[in-house]
């Protein structure tokens, strides 16, 4: 019987499509150079909050089963979830948004006076 070896890439991919509601939008690619081994995911904007979960623990754990991982194939592996197309804070985070009107401290003041 032939084992056949899980890389890290195949790992993240199989447990993210579990997670995710849109499995077919799940892209993984792994990249090698000088730091170690990045492991990049994209996911459908709507399953974001599944990858990264409540205060950043699914994205977390991910993280570390990957460099657990890593350390048993003397490897350095890191995650990075790209940010999807069209989400909110893509959007919040271009140059595009809406520059926020800044007030002077007397204009605070005035309005809060003015309550």
């Amino acid at each position: 019987m032939t084992e056949q070896k899980t890389t890290d890439k195949d790992f993240i991919e199989q447990v993210v499509k579990m997670l995710v509601d849109n499995p077919e939008d799940v892209k993984v690619e792994r990249k090698i150079d000088e730091m170690g081994v990045l492991i990049t995911l994209d996911v459908n904007s709507k399953d974001m909050g599944m990858v990264i979960g409540r205060e950043g623990a699914t994205a977390k754990a991910l993280r570390t089963l990957l460099r657990v991982i890593g350390a048993r194939n003397n490897a350095r592996v890191n995650l990075k979830i790209n940010e999807p197309e069209g989400s909110e804070r893509a959007q919040r985070n271009s140059g595009d948004r809406k520059k926020e009107e800044k007030k002077s401290i007397d204009d605070v003041v005035y309005d809060i006076n003015n309550l």
